[in-house]
């Protein structure tokens, strides 16, 4: 699972990175104290940033993985989601949509994406919630792969974004754990995402995507319409609405498996 999550997170790496002076590569610990001084003019406070990149470390695990990633599937459509869209994910889909109806209706109403997207999305990235969502603290994970200079601008900018996720008070150093790219909570959003696109849907004063399904279902909804998401508007394989997926996943193999998990839920 890991393995399939790392793709989309690196799939879903399609928006604009901000440039950053801090340098790649070199001493670990000068370019901790660098991008310190980038995120401080970036206003992020210098407590948050002291608790948070304080005694970091490079994780080589993390170096490890990413060096063995192809960010292609290898698999045909047939092959990949028979692994991934089995009775007992449909079943269990099913189960979120009759428990979480109220609360899909009023995304719906507001968002304009259809109950059964969201769900499949939300299946298939960590089981509705109950499966892995990462162990590695996101703020590790990050400064390594920021400081490696094969993608440094990319991750520069999602660590950014993590130290912002904790200085909004939004998840706690404690809290913010993820996968082997950063990926946070229930539907794997990376830190920009989530400051981006991420939605206090619950009214608690601030955006949770690992422990509240409103703000989980309302922000992974968000992305898609603000992606051009239509409502009643197919979502197969060349609509306007897989395009719009594209920023999701850019490979067309999972956005299949997303429209195909998303017919067996209404039973089609």
């Amino acid at each position: 699972m890991f393995v399939v999550r790392f793709l989309v997170a690196v799939a879903i790496l399609s928006f604009a990175s901000p440039a950053f002076a801090a340098r790649c590569g070199g001493d670990f610990n000068t370019f901790i104290v660098n991008f310190s001084a980038e995120a401080q003019s970036a206003g992020v406070s210098a407590g948050t940033i002291s608790q948070a990149l304080s005694g970091v470390t490079l994780d080589p695990a993390v170096l490890a993985f990413d060096r063995r990633q192809r960010y292609t599937f290898n698999k045909s459509f047939e092959q990949y989601v028979s692994t991934r869209v089995g009775a007992g994910r449909i079943n269990g889909g099913r189960a979120m949509l009759q428990r979480h109806a109220a609360l899909l209706s009023k995304i719906e109403q507001q968002y304009g994406v259809p109950r059964q997207i969201l769900v499949a999305i939300w299946g298939l990235e960590t089981d509705f919630g109950k499966g892995d969502m990462g162990k590695l603290p996101v703020i590790r994970t990050l400064a390594t792969l920021a400081h490696d200079c094969r993608r440094t601008e990319l991750f520069q900018g999602e660590l950014m974004a993590a130290l912002k996720i904790v200085e909004r008070g939004d998840l706690t150093l404690r809290d913010l754990v993820g996968a082997f790219a950063g990926e946070i909570g229930q539907t794997q959003f990376l830190p920009s995402s989530y400051i981006k696109y991420g939605v206090d849907f619950d009214g608690d004063g601030r955006v949770d995507l690992r422990h509240s399904t409103a703000d989980v279902l309302a922000s992974t909804a968000n992305l898609l319409k603000t992606s051009g998401f239509k409502m009643g508007q197919p979502y197969d394989e060349g609509s306007a609405n897989f395009d719009a997926m594209r920023e999701w996943n850019r490979a067309v193999i999972y956005r299949k498996t997303i429209g195909y998990y998303a017919d067996k839920l209404m039973g089609r």
